[in-house]
């Protein structure tokens, strides 16, 4: 049987929250850094938190704003090369 197929356990590994606080528990990581705990946690504490640590939203936000001047420019080329095109045409006879 071989005698390293386990990690090694921490019976006091120290996990500490983004909301400061900390508390052990049994792991294999001597320490962990969690961004939600029991004290933070909105279905424990009965509060609403925002959480964008990845700035998600802004991101989004900068996205559809892109989106949107690319659309705007896009049917400013459309109207332009269409307004062109009927100056360019014949008279009709």
């Amino acid at each position: 049987m071989k005698t390293k197929g386990h990690p090694k356990w921490y019976p006091e590994a120290k996990v500490s929250c983004a909301c400061g606080a900390t508390f052990t528990t049994g792991s294999t990581s001597p320490t962990i850094a969690v961004e939600v705990c029991s004290n933070c946690h909105p279905l424990w504490t009965g509060q609403q938190k925002f959480l964008d640590t990845a700035g998600r939203v802004e991101k989004f936000n900068q996205r559809v704003a892109m989106a949107d001047q690319k659309k705007a420019a896009a049917a400013a080329r459309t109207a332009k090369k269409q307004a062109d095109q009927a100056e360019a045409a014949p008279a009709s006879l």
